[in-house]
């Protein structure tokens, strides 16, 4: 099952990727708004199953807003990927490196991001986004709590993450349009394997980024038992899980977007952000 936010409403995409107005086909049932599935995912799901591709409507992709508007809290991991950690010069801690990405930073699968002063580097990463949550969830029932995926970029100016004795993750990477994510959330069910997807991203049609979520160092469900132990993950939260290797910072010599510059970031089986730069 694919969901969307198709101009700030609710829509399921069939197979044959038309949209289906979710408001309308369930008869009220569920709202209009983006986040309205969370609150009874179980229920959505259900339902969602009764739909079928001839009651879609063609779209356009440009129309395609964040799939996840309003997260009620957005979690971010670094160095979760050994060779990411290798070239950052961080050992891989005992617990994941966690922070948050300002939600006011989200934008959609189709952006134009207007680049701040400083150095803005690339990030792609597969965002998990929350169906179920819960308090000190258990290893074996993690995949549980998991609606689906999503792709993100984790933008991040470099100069004020760096500066002074402790950095500034949290502010450096939530400037405006600065959590790309989309184009739409995509369940576990879709994959054959949801633990093992080809994750890329490029400038202009040159590879960057280019691994597998498999190599992570704590996978989707570690990394949903290390958080709920210690916050309650809700409905509708998501998580950008780490990036690989491949950052402009990390490059001899370094490497940042550009005004003009066009990043395109794939995940397998999820589909394509387009972002560009100015």
């Amino acid at each position: 099952m694919r969901i969307a936010n198709l101009g700030g409403r609710l829509v399921l995409i069939t197979s044959d990727e038309t949209a289906v107005d979710v408001a309308a086909a369930s008869d009220g049932r569920f709202g209009p708004d983006p986040m309205s599935a969370y609150g009874d995912w179980s229920g959505f799901r259900a339902w969602a199953e009764t739909v079928t591709d001839a009651s879609g409507e063609a779209f356009a992709r440009t129309d395609l807003g964040a799939p996840v508007p309003r997260p009620p809290q957005v979690f971010a991991i670094g160095v979760n990927y050994r060779e990411h950690a290798d070239e950052a010069g961080y050992p891989p801690d005992s617990l994941p490196v966690t922070f948050t990405k300002f939600p006011s930073s989200l934008t959609g699968p189709d952006a134009t991001v207007t680049l701040p002063e400083g150095n803005v580097d690339w990030e792609v990463e597969l965002v998990v986004v929350i169906g179920r949550g819960g308090h000190g969830i258990a290893r074996e029932d993690a995949w549980d709590h998991v609606a689906g995926f999503t792709v993100g970029q984790d933008l991040s100016e470099r100069v004020a993450q760096l500066e002074g004795t402790r950095p500034q993750f949290s502010l450096a990477k939530s400037h405006p349009g600065f959590s790309p994510t989309g184009p739409w959330v995509v369940t576990p069910d879709e994959f054959d394997d949801p633990a093992d997807l080809a994750i890329s991203c490029a400038i202009d049609g040159q590879t960057m980024q280019d691994s597998r979520t498999s190599r992570m160092i704590y996978d989707i469900p570690e990394l949903i038992v290390r958080l709920s132990a210690v916050a309650s993950l809700l409905p509708g939260d998501i998580i950008f899980s780490g990036t690989p290797s491949g950052i402009g910072n990390a490059r001899t010599p370094k490497r940042f977007l550009s005004p003009g510059e066009t990043l395109v970031s794939t995940i397998e089986g999820v589909g394509e952000l387009t972002t560009r730069f100015r």
